[in-house]
């Protein structure tokens, strides 16, 4: 099943706008402690889209969306070092260590017709092939293996789903839906096997 993640965090509290007519931000990091004294921070990539990082980039950092532009980048171990244009100073940079990073969903690049971000999925009402409705799926799980959906049935029972092409049938955007197979262990539903 072709996808491209946006994130690999399950932290999907701030990760779009409230009001439909607002921009979505996509959380794409999360800034470290301070590094050097010229202004460099780290950031924990919680993206897989990392070259979207890149000088001339303009991010949006906390809760409260402030902008900042990527200046230079460079990597230290599994964390990428930035420099924004903004900031020249350790004492400044400092003050942004823990806050989130986001992109606006605009800057993320489109996709091919059977691909589709993870957050895209935040909110799909999901189905058996039986047509019986198993639940919305609330979580996108990064497991490693393959990804896992977590969905809340109409119980409030949560229901973790293999990401795999041999359970997930369809899944339709526009229509908010997603077609998955029966689960042999699944008690839900009208049609139990």
């Amino acid at each position: 099943m072709p996808k491209r993640s946006a994130m690999s965090k399950n932290d999907l509290k701030m990760t779009g706008s409230l009001d439909p007519s607002e921009p979505a931000f996509i959380l794409v990091g999360k800034l470290r402690r301070a590094h050097g004294v010229k202004g460099e921070i780290p950031i924990e990539i919680y993206t897989e889209s990392v070259e979207l990082l890149s000088p001339g980039c303009i991010v949006y950092i906390g809760r409260t969306l402030d902008l900042y532009t990527i200046e230079e980048t460079r990597w230290k171990q599994q964390l990428l070092l930035v420099k924004f244009k903004e900031i020249d100073d350790r004492t400044v940079v400092s003050q942004l260590t823990n806050k989130s990073v986001y992109l606006m969903e605009s800057q993320l690049p489109p996709l091919g017709d059977d691909e589709y971000y993870d957050h895209e999925l935040i909110g799909v009402d999901v189905f058996f092939e039986s047509g019986d409705y198993a639940g919305v799926l609330t979580e996108v799980l990064q497991t490693g293996a393959n990804d896992v959906y977590l969905l809340v049935g109409p119980d409030g029972k949560e229901i973790l789903i293999p990401a795999i092409d041999d359970m997930i049938l369809e899944i339709d955007l526009v229509e908010n839906k997603m077609v998955i197979m029966k689960l042999e262990w699944y008690g839900g539903g009208d049609n139990e096997r």
